[in-house]
């Protein structure tokens, strides 16, 4: 402890080196990076006939390393500390004649101009950049001027560091004004060697002659064991891509030594194109009694399953590892944008990297199993990509289910593991198969979904839950006849499209604000208009506010819907509240849409809500509108569907619930009609309750 300066400042103090020095003796003192991990790096930078100085040498063996293995012997070593350099003239003089260690301020120093090719720092520069006061700053532009002097053009100034926020954004920000070549290195780790929990940083920076003007900077970074280096776009992206390694790196660290209390969630991005390519959550499960065999397991989430609740959601991720019995288990997504070579390529391109999320106690060459679904990554093919100004970016793909059925999705890509829309495709039949096979001359893929529509199954559980409302309406026989309903909220239209082809007396006006979902919805999902389908391309706020004031204006016009149906999501995502956007709960628009409901009717409401005062402060509205409001929550979900009557008197119970859905469901499934089996009207109305 008696090493350690007083204050920051005595970093920058030739006093304090000397002390510290005669106190310490002979014994190397290396700051960070070991030579085995520098040298690929050096070597890149580095040529044996280089004119080489080092800046601050103290006693670091780094010098004499680099000469004794021939990588450069024309070493020029300075320190302000004379203890230092005479140990060092002492220890090294004789077996290296051709290197040289001078008392020497680099602050000042008595080189002449571009006398070397190389400038190499070994955390000199974290030693004096301890803070950002005014007297330190300018202790480092003079520094950082000197070196630029004694370099030639084409030089490099390399600099060891840990890369602490501000000593990399202001070395950064100064060579990249001055017109140099700015590059990061991230050295590779050297296992039980490592000396800190932060990785250790290489900065190369290129000398070139200053362009006047604004000529376009050059920053790029190497990311550990990689052979490319990523362009960054500014000075602040590069500094950020550093610090995201320093996280990474006191994440391992911690779940290293821990297990995690909560979820740890990670993306690791494509080297190519930085994008995400996969997306790691970390799960412990501390009831698993440990064995050698269930330390640590890898998980393969199919592509295009990652949204399933057991994949997508916490509890899901938390009953997924406690089913597969190990300690820690490492869940794996696959993005959309990449492609993967099968299991065993995705196996080869993880293994080294997820060994770093190994939990405690893994013991040493344990084999970790990779599992996943059926033993494959499934199916993904996107059909469609675009965006809108309204809605942004969003693909239409096609994935593989259990077993052999697959489904369209319509995802927006601001929210990318939300399904928006989802349908499911029907399999060709045998006649259908060998047409196609005659047309094509060639045997189809395994691979290749279907195209057609399965129109008869909803897959949202929540789309089932709101037709099941219906069974709110019609008198003694729960039989519906000629009805008027409003779905606000198009999607891929398969609400509006059930109730149309199932509901045969069903007129039904759907209202959507974007008009690209109506031509994804034609084009990818079925969906068609006619004489009892029609679509307005519209703000719902708007649609329902004119025919509110129609009604008001002209008296003689009856409330217009049987059922209102709200499925539309809110594009605000730091809202609490998905579904539907905040203005659609507000108690005027309410008192709107009930105005236009029949008396007798239902309004049905898709609520996702995450914030529970807000969620509170919404039903209260809604029960002062609407007397009679009964909720379903979804199981898995977060989704909750609210059935609201204008008037108290419809009131019923479970019991006459389920024996109208039963009633309703037999009508429904006629001869000729196809109907999901797993599809119970009664079931989906057994969990309402009354607000």
């Amino acid at each position: 402890m008696e090493l350690l300066p007083r204050s920051p400042g005595e970093f920058g103090s030739a006093r304090y080196w000397d002390r510290f020095f005669r106190q310490r003796g002979q014994r190397p003192f290396e700051w960070y990076g070991a030579f085995p991990e520098l040298c690929p790096i050096l070597h890149k930078y580095v040529r044996p006939r280089d004119k080489v100085l080092v800046v601050g040498c103290g006693n670091s063996e780094l010098s004499e390393q680099m000469y004794d293995v021939g990588m450069c012997e024309d070493i020029v070593n300075i320190d302000i500390s004379d203890a230092v350099i005479r140990q060092m003239q002492e220890r090294s003089g004789s077996m290296r004649p051709k290197m040289s260690y001078l008392l020497m301020d680099m602050l000042q120093m008595d080189f002449p101009d571009a006398h070397f090719q190389v400038v190499l720092d070994k955390g000199t520069l974290d030693a004096l950049l301890t803070d950002e006061e005014e007297a330190t700053i300018a202790k480092v532009d003079q520094m950082f001027a000197e070196i630029s002097r004694v370099l030639q053009v084409g030089g490099r100034y390399l600099c060891v560091s840990l890369a602490q926020a501000h000593v990399l954004k202001k070395a950064v920000e100064y060579f990249s004004q001055e017109g140099w070549v700015v590059r990061i290195h991230q050295m590779a780790s050297s296992g039980d060697r490592q000396q800190f929990v932060l990785p250790v940083f290489v900065y190369v920076m290129t000398k070139f002659r200053k362009i006047p003007g604004t000529a376009p900077q050059i920053l790029e970074i190497y990311p550990e064991e990689q052979d490319k280096p990523m362009r960054m776009e500014s000075a602040e992206q590069l500094v950020a891509a550093v610090k995201d390694r320093q996280h990474y790196a006191l994440l391992c660290s911690q779940i290293s030594k821990t297990p995690c209390r909560e979820q740890v969630s990670l993306d690791l991005c494509d080297k190519e194109s930085g994008k995400p390519r996969y997306t790691l959550h970390v799960v412990d499960t501390p009831s698993v009694k440990p064995s050698r065999d269930n330390h640590f397991a890898i998980f393969i989430i199919p592509q295009g399953r990652e949204t399933e609740w057991l994949f997508g959601t916490e509890e899901g991720r938390r009953q997924l590892a406690a089913s597969a019995g190990f300690g820690r288990l490492l869940t794996v997504a696959l993005h959309r944008e990449q492609h993967y070579e099968g299991m065993g390529g995705i196996q080869a391109e993880l293994s080294g990297k997820v060994m770093e999320l190994a939990p405690p106690g893994l013991p040493a060459r344990q084999q970790v199993p990779f599992l996943s679904v059926g033993g494959d990554i499934g199916v993904r093919t996107v059909r469609h990509c675009d965006s809108s100004p309204l809605s942004g970016e969003y693909v239409v793909e096609d994935v593989k289910g259990d077993g052999s059925c697959y489904f369209r999705r319509l995802i927006f890509l601001r929210n990318r593991n939300v399904v928006q829309s989802e349908a499911r495709l029907l399999a060709p039949t045998p006649l259908q198969g060998q047409k196609k096979r005659r047309k094509d001359k060639k045997k189809p893929s395994p691979a290749e979904p279907p195209g057609a529509i399965d129109k008869s199954y909803l897959c949202c559980e929540h789309h089932k839950a709101m037709v099941a409302g219906l069974c709110l309406l019609g008198g003694p026989d729960a039989l519906p006849g000629e009805l008027a309903v409003l779905v606000v909220g198009l999607g891929g239209g398969s609400l509006p499209l059930f109730v149309h082809d199932y509901f045969s007396q069903a007129r039904v006006a759907v209202v959507e604000i974007d008009p690209s979902m109506l031509e994804v919805a034609t084009h990818w999902f079925g969906f068609s208009q006619g004489n009892r389908m029609q679509v307005h391309v519209s703000d719902g706020l708007d649609y329902v506010a004119k025919l509110a004031a129609e009604g008001t204006i002209l008296q003689s016009i009856p409330a217009q819907y049987d059922a209102i149906m709200f499925d539309v999501d809110s594009k605000d995502l730091m809202v609490g509240m998905s579904c539907p956007p905040p203005a659609f709960v507000e108690k005027p628009f309410l008192q709107k849409v009930k105005s236009i409901l029949k008396p007798e009717g239902v309004f049905v409401l898709n609520l996702v809500c995450r914030d529970a005062q807000l969620k509170e402060s919404v039903l209260a509205t809604l029960r002062d509108i609407f007397p009679l409001l009964y909720a379903r929550r979804i199981e898995g979900e977060v989704n909750e569907i609210l059935f609201c009557q204008p008037s108290p008197e419809g009131r019923r119970d479970p019991a006459e619930l389920g024996a109208r859905a039963r009633v309703l469901e037999g009508a429904l499934r006629q001869p000729g009609r196809p109907w999901d089996s797993s599809y119970v009207l009664a079931d989906m109305l057994q969990a309402v309750h009354v607000l």
